[in-house]
């Protein structure tokens, strides 16, 4: 097997000597293997394999990358050849330099390699096995499909401060999407699950079943007035919130000056007991990682905690611009210089029920789907099309479409209402949430 540190540490040696102050490399080993059923045949199988090297260089405060998808050590010297001399010739970035809170990565174990790569036949019975449960139930008149996917990702990050690092994860996936209804009168829905492990997938049929299931509710929805109501998002997708909030307090944005939170850190913006973490060390967890695209140890915090506003998302360029430190959030690719993101994500589980949360509600919207990027970042302004069903007497009711939802996340946050029911399986996860005062654009 390949040594993939020794090679990308050799790469490192070879960008010092061709003048580079500083360099750090990252190496993206992937496999992937992809099996989709529709209309019980296999509509494709595909396998792919791919090897990207990035390599970024530092001559003073000018800095370069290159990428390459060949890993033979005989064109490394062009490789940094070029690198620097592009370094060379680009502007001064006074922020720009490699982090300065790496360190040695700890052996904490993540558990994030399951070891069963599954052969193309037990993908194809999984897909399979999901779509015929989706056209079991009644009133699933086509399908979209269905499928059955694996992928094996290995990282390695070297830098010449020093730090070496290698990271190794899987994934096992499955989905369907059914269709109810004939004619003009089609509804879709669909469902999926994605984990580290096989043994922790949902079992195909449930997956099938529920997008049918899903796609039966939608039928003959209906268009209401426009309503200034109480909102509820279901898990599926109140994640959106919190990745509005993640974008807000992105340190490259605050740096920027073009956040509507920029001036909220260490203030009030949730309403009280609202708690949203980031755990990169969650065992299994989807996007965990003992440390980050630059080699800064990760850590689980609190994002947000009761309700106040505890931090950026700093990656090294942006904690120099703000003054601060990283907070092991950086990103990066094989062809891109590192930015600041979230791990696994969460808003954390209230007290109360779902049906709890709805009790009171006389009449409201509940959404099941959300279309368009309609948010600005600068304002917070929010106007998203939605799609779900209409909440009447505390209970779902008919089902709606063509909708839109609108606010200001300023006053959403500061509104939310958590539920009880958080279950990790998205990466970015939130219980059942409650928003009052929204409007939405009907008929």
């Amino acid at each position: 097997m390949t040594d993939y540190v020794s090679l990308v540490s050799d790469l490192i040696r070879q960008a010092r000597t061709a003048g580079a102050d500083a360099a750090d490399a990252v190496l993206v080993n992937g496999t992937s293997l992809s099996v989709a059923s529709r209309q019980g045949k296999i509509e494709h199988l595909e396998r792919s394999e791919g090897r990207d090297l990035g390599l970024r260089v530092f001559v003073g405060r000018r800095a370069a990358i290159v990428s390459s998808t060949s890993l033979d050590p005989a064109g490394f010297s062009s490789l940094t050849e070029r690198a620097v001399a592009m370094a060379k010739v680009v502007p001064e970035d006074p922020f720009a330099g490699l982090a300065e809170t790496w360190a040695p990565p700890d052996d904490m174990n993540l558990d994030m390699a399951d070891p069963a790569e599954p052969p193309p036949d037990a993908l194809a019975d999984r897909a399979a096995a999901a779509e015929t449960a989706a056209f079991s139930v009644h009133g699933v008149t086509n399908s979209e499909g269905a499928e059955a996917g694996y992928g094996r990702n290995e990282i390695v990050l070297v830098t010449s401060a020093g730090f070496a690092g290698r990271r190794v994860g899987t994934s096992h996936s499955i989905s369907a999407t059914a269709l109810a209804g004939t004619g003009t009168d089609m509804q879709r829905d669909y469902d999926y699950h994605s984990t580290v492990y096989f043994a922790d997938l949902d079992d195909p049929a449930q997956i099938g079943k529920s997008a049918g299931e899903r796609a039966i509710a939608r039928l003959n929805p209906t268009r209401p007035n426009t309503a200034r109501i109480p909102v509820v998002y279901d898990p599926r997708v109140a994640g959106g919130l919190l990745g509005h909030l993640a974008g807000a307090i992105n340190g490259a944005g605050v740096a920027r000056g073009t956040s509507f939170l920029k001036e909220k850190l260490h203030q009030r913006v949730f309403a009280a007991g609202i708690n949203i973490l980031d755990d990169p060390r969650r065992v299994r967890g989807l996007r965990s990682r003992l440390f980050d695209g630059e080699g800064t140890p990760t850590k689980g915090q609190a994002l947000i905690e009761d309700g106040v506003l505890t931090t950026w998302l700093l990656d090294s360029r942006s904690a120099r611009q703000l003054g601060l430190a990283s907070t092991g959030h950086a990103s990066r690719g094989t062809s891109g210089p590192p930015s600041p993101s979230t791990s696994n994500l969460y808003l954390a589980a209230g007290t109360v029920t779902p049906a709890s949360l709805m009790a009171d509600i006389k009449q409201g919207f509940y959404i099941t789907e959300m279309i368009g990027m309609g948010v600005n970042g600068v304002t917070g302004d929010y106007s998203r099309g939605a799609a779900g069903f209409m909440i009447r007497d505390g209970a779902l009711a008919e089902p709606v479409a063509e909708v839109t939802v609108a606010g200001n996340l300023v006053d959403m946050f500061a509104n939310m209402v958590a539920a009880s029911d958080l279950v990790f399986r998205r990466g970015t996860d939130s219980p059942t949430v409650r928003i009052d005062g929204m409007t939405m654009g009907g008929g």
